[in-house]
Order: C-alpha cells, then sequence, then structure tokens
C-alpha cells in the first residue's frame, strides 16, 4: 500500500467556521482519511506545534490556512506552514481577503484594538505571553504566497470537498487559483429572473426592518444585495433564505477591488440631485465600509487608516 498523503489544517484570526466546513464532510471526510492524514489539525484532535515543527520541509502536500493574519504568532504559523508544504490554500474569506477581523483596519495604529489591546508581557509569572499584535490585519496571501484560495464564510462543504478531491487526486492549484465558479453570484441566484434591466434607487431599506419578498430580486426592492460584485459557489445559500449576498465569496478574477465594483454597480442608479437627496440615500447604509467591505478591506485598494495616518477610511 502506498503511503498516505499528509494535510495540515491551522487556524489564525477566524472563529472556526471554515474548520466545521470540514467536519461538515461527514462520510466524505471518513473517506478522505482513509488517503490522506493531519500531520496538524488542532480544531479536530490535540496537536500541538512542535507536531508540525518536526515535519521535514516541504514533506506536506499542503496545508489549508483559515482566518486573517493579527498576531506574531498568526505569522510564525503562517510561514511555518509554508515551509513545510508544497501546496497552501487560503481557506475562507478571513485568510483571502482579510474578512470581518480586518474591519480593524479603519482604526489608527494606536487606537488598535482599543482598550482591550492585550500587552505581550501581562501574564502572570510562569505562564506564556500573549502573542504581539501586528496591524494592520492581513491575508494570508499578503504574508506568503499561496497557491489557492477556498473562499466563503465559510466555504460551502461542496467546494471544501472538491478542492480536497482535487488535491488527492495530484491536481494541486497554481498561482493563487479560486476554486469557485468565476462567475458573478447573480448568474446562479433562484431570483435572477425577477431582476429588472436597470435598478434605480431613492433609498435603500435594511433587510431587519424589512418585510422581504422571498421571490424578487433584493436590488429591486431596494435592499443591498452584494451579488453582482460576487464570486458564484455557495449555491444561494443566503439568498434561499431570504437575506442578501453579503459578498463573503470575494470578486471574480475581473474585479480589482470588490467594494469599488459594487458602488459602481449602483451609484449611476441612485437617484438624488441635492445633498438632502444624498443623505437619505446613505441613511439606509449607515455602516458603508461594513455594507461594501464586510470581507475584504484588507485585500482592497483602499490603504489601512494607520497607513494613511488621518482622517477616515470611509472619507478615502
Amino acid at each position: 500500500m502506498s503511503e498516505k498523503s499528509r494535510l495540515a489544517c491551522a487556524w489564525c484570526a477566524s472563529c472556526g467556521g471554515c474548520e466545521e466546513a470540514i467536519v461538515d464532510l461527514g462520510p466524505a471526510l471518513l473517506d478522505l482519511l482513509d488517503r490522506a492524514d493531519f500531520a496538524f489539525f488542532p480544531a479536530l484532535a490535540d496537536f500541538r506545534r512542535e507536531d508540525i515543527e518536526g515535519v521535514p520541509d516541504g514533506a506536506l502536500l499542503a496545508a489549508l490556512i483559515t482566518g486573517s493574519v493579527i498576531s506574531a504568532d498568526d505569522e510564525e504559523m503562517v510561514r511555518l506552514l509554508r515551509r513545510k508544504s508544497r501546496c497552501v490554500i487560503a481557506m475562507g474569506s478571513c485568510a483571502h481577503m482579510g474578512g470581518v477581523p480586518a474591519l480593524a483596519n479603519q482604526l489608527p495604529e494606536d487606537a488598535w484594538p482599543g482598550a482591550a489591546r492585550p500587552a505581550p508581557a501581562a501574564r502572570a509569572a510562569g505562564e506564556p505571553p500573549l502573542p504581539e499584535l501586528r496591524p494592520p490585519v492581513r491575508t494570508v496571501g499578503q504574508v506568503v504566497e499561496v497557491d489557492g484560495v477556498i473562499p466563503g464564510c465559510p466555504p460551502s462543504s461542496g467546494l471544501v470537498r472538491d478542492a480536497l478531491e482535487r488535491l488527492l487526486a495530484g491536481r494541486a492549484p497554481s498561482g493563487g487559483e479560486v476554486m469557485a465558479p468565476d462567475v458573478a453570484l447573480c448568474e446562479e441566484c433562484p431570483r435572477r429572473e425577477s431582476a429588472a434591466a436597470e435598478w434605480s434607487f431613492a433609498g435603500f431599506r435594511r433587510p431587519h426592518v424589512t418585510e422581504l419578498d422571498p421571490t424578487v430580486c433584493f436590488l429591486n426592492q431596494g435592499v443591498l444585495c452584494m451579488g453582482p460584485a460576487t464570486r458564484a459557489g455557495c449555491e444561494s445559500a443566503c439568498i434561499r433564505g431570504n437575506m442578501p449576498c453579503t459578498g463573503c465569496y470575494g470578486p471574480t478574477s475581473r474585479v480589482h477591488d470588490q467594494g469599488a465594483k459594487m458602488i459602481a454597480c449602483i451609484a449611476s442608479a441612485v437617484k438624488a440631485d441635492t445633498p438632502e437627496e444624498v443623505d437619505a440615500v446613505l441613511d439606509g447604509l449607515p455602516d458603508t465600509v461594513g455594507a461594501f467591505y464586510r470581507y475584504g478591506l484588507a485585500a482592497s485598494l483602499l490603504p489601512p487608516r494607520s497607513a494613511i495616518g488621518v482622517g477616515e477610511i470611509s472619507s478615502v
């Protein structure tokens, strides 16, 4: 019998949802473990850092890294796994684009992350020090070379299964390839036929205070939906749950900045000629950065606040 391939899965700044996407493979995960072993997967079993440090360089078939890079420990783990693995996969929105943690990049460095910022040495005697925080929040690809990306918050189990099957079949991605359909979500949206040829907005309605028609395009209802600027592959999970897309799969390969793409998509359809009318439209989007860059601020064309020095990132 040939030797099993060896994989690793490690999280940085993330919620653990991507690891759940792997566990949610169910019987497919058991089949995977017949053909591959995890040399490191702390969310699954009691692995320690020394377990991966003892692996020869390049010995792992692939490392799946979840979460954005916030601390010195995150950066060291990402660099360690890059050295130990022949293929590195950024898994999930945080690893891919910075995710929700990257919204902290709106803060200047001296306020990041506010009064709760831990001091590296603030531990009792004999306890290991807390990791040093290293603003700004970064994507995995901004720290090491990434061979492939599994997008999503979290990725669908179908995408995870297909990516792992591809790796074990010897067809590893390269050049940062995003392993999901390279078309906009609107292409697979079940409400596609209800979309108007042109949109018109005198204001935006917030979904949690709006009775939404479960059959009509959200944009036609005046609700911001990131579908036109977001990659497909999620099986329209949020749409089918009667909630608009928030953009977690990131942009297609033809889009340089997901938020800017969406702003351009709707700007010409906004019916506002006076400052008062503009303010009325923006009242429906009280958090513009969170609306257009909820998952992608670290990967956007906007510089982090610490690099701007003055002003707010939302005014750039």
